[in-house]
Formats: structure tokens, sequence, C-alpha cells
């Protein structure tokens, strides 16, 4: 299958990995070179991991680099796509405009798939002239190792897109599960009120990072505790499903935690800023507790 991926960001460079792991054409699509070269950078390095783990060899590498192209100019990637797959900002607005382009360049046979967090399917079709071939393919972080993909059908989402699209997944070694469209859709819609609540619990002086953690970590058998769950994901990222889920479901238990926008208005997002709940810039990009919760 030849497929487009729109962003080499952290959840666009996974998702352009698996499907070149599994035999897949990738045009990887940036709004600069810049960009594109720090997700094949991070491709390189996951695929290192592997290699190291012994799940790939060496030629088996160098295959799947092989299958994947960079480009900066959108029509040009989408050129002969069969699919294609969006991973931008997690902005409504900056969807809607990318899928009212991707309609108008693409060949009318192609699936339009967005890999939103939260933003209802159906309001991104809208912008098309195709709503039966617009669908949700929600992929979890890091791509290449979880096994799950949401399928999000908006309103007007064919059978048969659905269909296609569920196959796919599967040849990708994923287990896929089919979702209506409402905000934050099933996994986001459980997971970020249980961040925000373990942020409010913090906030109130409850427990600190690592005690709330350690609480769901061994007493709810989670592999990972939400703080650091929530740097992981970006907390920019929690904050933007939030607030989505907020405004559509007009539910202020939805409402986030003052302690998550003062930490973004800091520039505090998590992993990808070195510093969220824990601080990642030490050597070996070991996780400790951050100082300012230090006490």
């Amino acid at each position: 299958m030849k497929v487009t991926v729109i962003g080499s960001g952290t959840m666009g460079n996974g998702i352009a990995h698996t499907f070149a792991q599994f035999a897949n054409q990738v045009s990887l699509v940036d709004i600069s070179e810049e960009a594109l070269e720090k997700g094949l950078e991070m491709i390189r390095k996951n695929l290192n991991r592997q290699l190291k783990k012994g799940t790939i060899t060496e030629a088996e590498k160098t295959a799947i680099l092989s299958r994947i192209n960079t480009f900066t100019d959108l029509q040009a990637a989408v050129a002969e796509a069969e699919l294609v797959i969006e991973a931008a900002t997690e902005n409504p607005q900056i969807k809607l405009d990318l899928f009212k382009k991707l309609d108008a360049i693409c060949s009318g046979s192609t699936v339009l798939a967005s890999n939103t967090s939260s933003i209802s399917i159906t309001l991104l079709a809208s912008a098309t002239k195709r709503p039966d071939k617009v669908i949700g393919m929600h992929f979890m972080n890091p791509v290449p190792l979880m096994k799950l993909v949401e399928v999000i059908r908006g309103k007007a989402t064919s059978d048969a897109t659905t269909q296609m699209v569920m196959k796919t997944a599967i040849t990708l070694d994923k287990t896929p599960v089919v979702v209506n469209d409402a905000p934050g859709f099933v996994a986001n819609r459980i997971l970020m009120p249980m961040i925000n609540e373990a942020v409010y619990a913090l906030y109130e002086r409850v427990a600190g990072v690592e005690e709330i953690d350690t609480v769901m970590k061994l007493g709810m058998a989670h592999p990972m505790g939400p703080l650091q769950l929530a740097d992981y994901i970006g907390l920019d990222i929690c904050l933007a499903i939030l607030k989505v889920m907020e405004e559509g479901l007009n539910n202020p238990k939805y409402s986030p935690c003052p302690l998550l926008t003062t930490m973004i208005q800091d520039g505090h997002k998590g992993i990808k800023t070195g510093i969220g709940f824990y601080d990642y810039t030490g050597s070996g990009n070991q996780a400790v507790i951050a100082s300012r919760f230090r006490e």
C-alpha cells in the first residue's frame, strides 16, 4: 500500500515507521527539512533498539528505511497515496484547513484518516466532499510497540472505509477497535480525566509526584503512573484534549487543572521540552522528580 503520513513528530514518525516495517511505501511530509530529519532520526533510533533486541535484522532495518521518502511539498507527497494519515498539531482549525486541501489534491479514491486524539471526525469530514472516506485512525504512543488502534467513524463514514482501515490495521499487527465519534472517543474520554485528577491531587498537596504515580502503579497495576504518562504524551496535548472534551461535552468535570495550564505557560511540556512533572535533562535521560515538586 502507498501511504502518506502528514507530520513527522512523535506520532507521525511512529506511524511512518510502523507502515514501512510492514512493507508499505511511505511518504512522510512536514513543513521543513529540519523537522523531517528529526523525524527520521527518531525512526533510526527506534529501529536500532529493535536491532539490539533482535526483533529485526540489519537488512530489515535498511529495507524499512528505504521505504520511507520525505517531502515538504504536500501535493507531491499525496500524488499516489491510497491512504493519507494526518498527524498534525492537535488544533481543530489546522486540521480543518488541511483536510480541505487534501480533499482538493488527493485522488477521489483516497481515504483520509486523522490520528487526532479527540477532535470530531465528523467535523473534519465537513471540510471535504468525501465524508464517506474520512475516518479516525488513532494510534497509541509509542506506535511501533502499542497494539491498539482506535478506528473512529464519523457520521458519514462508510462501511467500506471502516473495513479498509480495520484490515489495514490488522496487517500492521495491531488490534483495531471501532468507536463512534464523540469528544475524546474512548481512550482519552477515560484516560484524560484520570490524568487531570492526578494533577489536581498534586496541586492540592494530597501527595507528591512519586507517591501519586506509585499508588497507581502498585495499587492499580498501571505500567506507568499518570503524571509520568502525561509527560510522555505531552502536557500541551493533555491540555488540548481536556479543552476539547470540556467544550464538546459541555461539562465542567473535564476542566483542566490550573497547574497543568501554568506548567505549559512556563514551557514545561514533559519529555519534549525536557521537564514536566519529571526532569529528563540529566545524563542518560533518566527521569527524576522535577525540582519544582521537591519539598
